[in-house]
């Protein structure tokens, strides 16, 4: 087969968006843009531990990534800077105070497990970053738990008030405690406002696939609204559970890859729809606070399952 025969092939069975090395660098440094404001607001609200888990996580995932490739005979690819995308989201989902073992143990499991297992860029059938996020949640929950390791702030957890005092008291959290990340939560998915902004500007440039995002949020904030409206004492407006949690970061930023989302309009808006209606079903009757990271790696699984609705013929976008 010749070379131009296999790049043909390899940009047929790319993702969307995925089609050259290039094109990938420059969605990886929209998104590295995108997610700058959240980087800025952890770390005025965090300081210092903040900055040391995001850099190991990239560092970690970058070396990682690249000694894979080496091992499994391929040409270096980190400058396309997918890694440097994972170890950030990642350390997003991390207390500002994790230990180092943690951080280095989460983004080890997700370049290995998560992604170059099998078989490297937009080959993962669930998302690289919450595959590493998972196994350090279930096997560390203590350290995984905010609240523990953020004993020395004053922030407040929105989600542990809200579930075991109510929506009357989770009402007294100002709103722009929320927007502005003052709330016991992961490092960067707590930068509400922040997250908003990069993840709106995106949508706008084209880079995310709006369909899923939309559908994500109209999950929640539906389902939200259901539950505020049947007893509003006890369950809280929707738009406290958007501001919430790690909701805004997997709108934007992790139900959206595109390595493990359907590929047309309806399917991705049914994907977020799903994606968000599972959010809010853990939230009311799980004993987890949030899951909204496991709420993506479910809806990950119905992926092949959606993109059979309405297929077009082969070749027809």
């Amino acid at each position: 087969m010749t070379s131009a025969s296999s790049s043909v092939l390899l940009a047929m069975s790319a993702p969307p968006y995925w089609h050259c090395g290039r094109s990938i660098r420059r969605q990886s440094l929209y998104i590295l843009a995108a997610l700058l404001p959240a980087v800025c607001f952890a770390v005025w609200n965090w300081g210092l531990p903040a900055v040391r888990v995001m850099a190991l996580s990239v560092a970690v995932c970058v070396a990682v990534e690249a000694l894979c490739q080496k091992l499994m005979g391929r040409e270096l690819a980190v400058d396309d800077l997918t890694a440097v995308c994972s170890g950030l989201l990642l350390a997003f989902l991390l207390p500002a105070d994790s230990p180092w073992w943690l951080v280095v143990l989460g983004a080890v499991t997700s370049i290995t497990l998560g992604k170059m297992a099998f078989g490297g860029l937009g080959a993962n059938p669930v998302n690289t970053v919450l595959v590493g996020w998972a196994v350090l949640f279930v096997s560390f929950p203590l350290h995984m738990d905010a609240n523990a390791a953020s004993l020395g702030t004053t922030f407040v957890d929105p989600l542990v008030r809200l579930k075991f005092f109510g929506a009357e008291q989770a009402a007294h959290i100002p709103l722009t405690d929320l927007l502005l990340g003052r709330q016991i939560n992961g490092l960067g998915a707590g930068q509400i406002g922040a997250l908003f902004v990069g993840g709106s500007l995106l949508c706008m440039r084209g880079i995310l696939r709006w369909h899923s995002a939309l559908g994500f949020f109209l999950g929640v904030a539906g389902i939200a609204a259901i539950f505020h409206a049947s007893d509003p004492m006890l369950h809280a407006s929707p738009l406290y559970h958007l501001c919430t949690g790690s909701v805004m970061l997997a709108g934007f930023f992790l139900i959206t890859d595109p390595a493990n989302a359907p590929s047309r309009p309806l399917p991705m808006f049914l994907y977020g729809l799903i994606g968000g209606g599972l959010v809010m079903a853990i939230r009311k009757y799980g004993v987890y606070t949030d899951g909204t990271p496991f709420a993506i790696l479910l809806v990950n699984m119905l992926t092949p399952l959606l993109d059979m609705i309405r297929p077009k013929p082969f070749g027809v976008r």
